[in-house]
């Protein structure tokens, strides 16, 4: 124990050993000692000794460390005492101050004792399992020691983690920790371990770390809470930047309508504190990671309408309206507000409506102008307005339109500032940075709007008294020309360039706009003088610009101005500048620094207003006409003659192909209705088919009936005949018989009605069927199906006919009974009843008389129905040949019109050739001496003779 005393404080004996032996010694103390206490006390001492020879205890400690680890799992106390020893020498914080390469060296060494320890798997999933530890002493420390791993050798130790089983579970327990100091921890854990992997993102995400992190926020109160929020709000970033499965997570969980109260501010917003301002920085960042343009457009937009129907942009809002906040939430705030519109016309309307509490109020737009054209404003400020109005005019027509209105003549208001009187002032101000945000801004309002573009045409500027006002298009081309001659005396190129991306974004892809500059004569000379001179490195991107308003002066030009057409511009540029040379000064523009820089992306983010040159939506114009241009300039006329021709040649041709598919779609129309027709009677005829079905079954039982009474009025007559010679007990018997036989025919009677009603139905069955069958055949096309309902109509005529002949040998058969039961009765004693009887069955004869002709006329309805149906099929024979009829018509007149562009290219050709022989023979015949005389020269002499020979004429008469 004395050597433990030396080491732990106490005065040695004898001469003190050195660090190296004493760890030495402490190792094999670890390594070789029986009991737990022993060991306890070596590790204890190893860790006293961690910080001051790092190098040394984790040289020659590591591997002893991680043995205790796996062995003496019972003791949390010698557990506790490894995990930080291995912490002191794995971590780089160092609380005291040291240089550059100390703090290197420290920082190397740690990763060399990190890739030590991580290059057994196993050694990371034993600290996995010590997590589920519930000791403080051992789970404080493990949770520290993982997370110095994963500063030092993040990648390695994330994919240990990911294939080890609930090894994210087991660190998600973290935040569930009663004990605020792991659960901080954790957090510190958590970041690390999902910085750049997605996977283990999704993992977290969807193990309810939403949830998790959102409930902490708000005990720890909101913006107002400490740094556990700030590691929070971080630990959510790390989950949702640049990830879109957990960013529809987030949304479909409606965790966005938590984020409203996050925002809620007060009248009174003086003396935030530091970390406030912290934490809403980062609540703000949150929310434009959500509405990030980098984002799917469609994950945007229900985020944006998620924002807006929640109150979230209106809360934003507030706070961007809000007295005494901070400027960097300020910034902030105007470009998260700049996102959540960015593109949604409905958050784009509801900021338009937005007002300032000021006395008048003024709409919060022209509020965020005022600061962008005041020179006194912040930089980063300035730049968040203008990405802000940029945004509010993002695929907003409606917007677009509002802005220009402001500078129209019927609507400019003298008591009020305007949006368009501040952009004028800031286009015209001596500020060259305000000029440039002015000139963007804009030209937002014209981005892709041609009716904006003409509106703006109509604006008339005052500059000075006694002049008569100028365009505003002029008065850019003014400024620009004074500029140049300024420029020599040192003016900026903001200014320049800034009026160069207006113009050209008002005149591309309008006509009229092109007309209006080249109108101005001293504009063309301009261009072609900045564009021809050799000046220096800063003038390179202005002449870039010439050269690109040039070229869309020569794109975009309708030949409407006789002295600047499109080949006159380029035979202008071929002989002042070379089209070479004009090519060149051209892709100055994509080849400058700044160029590339301000493509990434829409915000305009820029380190020095100096650097403030292009706009992220001037870049795509750029970059959609310059090859377009460099084609036009370097194309003839004849090149551009035959494209006319062939682009007359494909209109005509695609106006014959939209007849051809309106007359298609029509007939698919026709088609469909004679189908559902065809479907319609088909139904009805199935419905038929199972009445006739009913029908049949009570036809037969009726005969079944009717052959029972046969057989027993043939009985009677057979025992009438038998009994002759007792008068008296065949008149008795008669009766008796005859009575059952009154009975059955009454139940005949009765059977008889009831079937007389049914064939009724069935009779105002075929006729209704008889009336919906005539329209039906004049629109059916379904050749097959009424083939099916035509073979079922068949088969209920054969089936009609079939009972009638039933039947009629069933009358027969009556008749012949009739007949014998009347001659049985003439031989008996005549009676009363007799009579009676004779009575009954001449009634039900005559009944069976009009079944009869019932049935006779049920076989006409049938047979005029099967007519009916044969002219339908006739008439669906004939709709069928029409259809393909038409149909082989337009496949000729599609392979006529592929002959006759064929016939034409050849025809043109031909006439070329022969053009060319005539020129060549005429050529040989001048150089041979003969005289030859021009086409011109002929049409001339033969109006001459023309003329003569009228003259002649009127002298005759």
């Amino acid at each position: 124990m004395n050597f433990f005393r030396g080491v732990m404080g106490g005065q040695p004996a004898g001469p003190q050993p050195s660090g190296a032996e004493t760890i030495q010694k402490l190792c094999d103390r670890v390594a070789s000692s029986t009991l737990l206490e022993d060991r306890r006390d070596a590790v204890r001492a190893l860790k006293s000794l961690s910080k001051k020879y790092r190098m040394e205890v984790g040289t020659q400690a590591m591997d002893h460390l991680v043995h205790i680890l796996q062995t003496d799992r019972s003791d949390s106390e010698i557990l506790g005492y490894a995990l930080d020893t291995l912490y002191n020498i794995i971590c780089n914080d160092e609380e005291e101050e040291q240089d550059e390469n100390a703090q290197k060296q420290a920082d190397d060494l740690g990763a060399q004792f990190t890739d030590k320890f991580i290059q057994d798997s196993e050694n990371v999933t034993l600290l996995l399992t010590l997590l589920e530890e519930f000791d403080f002493h051992v789970r404080w420390p493990g949770v520290k020691l993982l997370t110095a791993l994963l500063k030092n050798q993040c990648a390695q130790v994330q994919g240990v983690i990911l294939v080890s089983p609930m090894g994210v579970s087991r660190l998600m327990d973290l935040l569930a920790d009663s004990r605020e100091v792991i659960r901080n921890d954790g957090l510190l854990l958590l970041q690390q371990l999902t910085k750049g992997n997605a996977a283990i993102q999704k993992i977290v995400a969807f193990e309810n770390a939403f949830e998790r992190l959102l409930d902490i926020i708000t005990e720890e109160g909101s913006s107002d809470g400490g740094i556990v929020v700030e590691d929070c709000l971080l630990l959510l970033l790390n989950l949702l930047k640049n990830n879109s499965s957990n960013q529809n997570f987030f949304k479909e969980g409606s965790y966005i309508q938590r984020m409203k109260p996050w925002f809620e501010v007060g009248d009174d917003n003086s003396g935030w504190s530091a970390q406030k301002v912290t934490n809403l920085h980062l609540m703000l960042q949150l929310v434009r990671v959500m509405v990030s343009p980098v984002n799917s457009p469609g994950a945007t937009s229900s985020c944006q309408k998620s924002m807006y129907q929640c109150g979230l942009l209106q809360q934003l809002c507030t706070i961007l309206m809000a007295t005494g906040v901070p400027a960097d939430i300020l910034t902030e705030t105007i470009n998260t507000v700049s996102e959540v519109i960015r593109g949604s016309q409905v958050n784009q309307d509801y900021f338009a409506s937005v007002n300032a509490p000021s006395n008048p109020p003024r709409p919060a737009i022209v509020v965020l102008l005022m600061s962008m054209v005041n020179e006194r404003q912040p930089f980063v400020l300035r730049c968040a307005v203008l990405y802000c109005f940029q945004c509010f005019l993002y695929k907003n027509q409606k917007g677009q339109g509002e802005i220009v209105a402001t500078l129209l003549p019927s609507t400019i208001d003298a008591n009020s500032i305007s949006a368009g009187q501040l952009l004028c002032g800031g286009l015209f101000s001596a500020d060259s940075l305000s000029n440039w945000c002015a000139a963007v801004a804009l030209a937002h309002a014209l981005q892709d709007n041609l009716t904006q573009k003409e509106q703006l045409l109509r604006v008339q500027l005052a500059t000075s008294l006694g002049k008569p006002p100028v365009s505003l298009l002029q008065q850019c081309t003014n400024i620009l020309s004074q500029g140049d001659k300024i420029n020599r005396r040192g003016s900026k190129v903001q200014t320049r360039v800034g009026l160069l991306m207006l113009l050209c974004t008002w005149i591309s892809n309008c006509p009229i706009a092109v007309t209006h500059f080249l109108h101005n004569q001293d504009n063309v000379p301009f261009l072609t003088g900045q564009i021809s001179e050799n000046l220096g490195e800063d003038e390179r991107l202005v002449q870039g610009l010439c050269a690109l308003l040039l070229g869309i002066c020569i794109y975009y030009n309708d030949n409407s101005l006789e002295n600047y057409t499109k080949e006159k511009l380029k035979q202008l540029i071929e002989k002042r500048i070379g089209k070479e040379n004009f090519v060149e000064k051209l892709g100055f523009i994509t080849k400058h620094e700044l160029y590339s820089r301000a493509a990434q992306k829409p915000q305009p983010v820029f380190p020095s207003p100096e650097q403030m040159l292009f706009d992220h939506e001037f870049t795509k114009l750029v970059k959609e006409l310059e090859g377009v241009i460099t084609k036009a300039v370097h194309k003839s006329s004849e090149e551009e003659k035959k494209e006319e021709e062939v682009k007359k040649t494909l209109e005509q041709h695609d106006s014959i192909v939209t007849q051809y598919k309106e007359l298609i779609r029509e007939q698919d129309s026709q088609i469909q209705e004679l189908k559902e027709q065809v479907t319609s009677a088909s139904s009805q005829n199935e419905q038929m088919q199972t009445t006739i079905t009913q029908q049949l079954a009570q036809i037969q039982q009726h005969k079944d009936q009717y052959n029972i009474l046969k057989l027993k009025l043939g009985k009677d007559n057979q025992s009438q005949a038998n009994t002759q010679g007792d008068g008296s007990h065949v008149n008795g018997l008669q009766t008796e018989e005859l009575t059952q036989l009154r009975e059955e025919v009454e139940e005949l009677r009765k059977q008889h009605t009831l079937l007389q009603t049914q064939l009724g139905d069935k009779d105002t069955l075929i006729n209704t069927l008889r009336s919906e069958a005539v329209p039906t055949a004049e629109g059916t096309a379904g050749g097959s199906d009424n083939t099916e309902l035509l073979k079922e109509l068949e088969a209920l005529r054969n089936q009609v006919q079939s009972q009638l002949a039933e039947i009629n040998r069933l009358q027969t058969e009556r008749q012949e009974l009739l007949r014998r039961a009347e001659a049985g009765s003439l031989d008996a004693a005549p009676g009363s009843e007799g009579s009676t009887d004779t009575a009954k069955v001449a009634e039900l004869e005559s009944r069976l008389a009009a079944q009869t002709s019932e049935t006779e006329r049920l076989q006409e309805e049938a047979r005029s129905l099967s007519e009916g149906r044969a002219g339908l099929e006739q008439q669906l024979a004939s709709a069928t040949s029409t259809v393909a009829i038409l149909q082989t018509e337009k496949a000729k007149l599609q392979t006529e019109v592929q002959e006759s562009k064929k016939e034409q290219d050849d025809l043109l050709m031909l006439l070329a050739d022969q053009d060319q022989k005539i020129h060549s023979l005429k050529q040989r015949l001048k150089d041979l001496g003969e005289t030859v005389e021009d086409e011109d020269d002929l049409d001339a002499r033969d109006q001459t003779d023309d003329d003569d020979e009228e003259d002649d004429e009127e002298n005759e008469d």
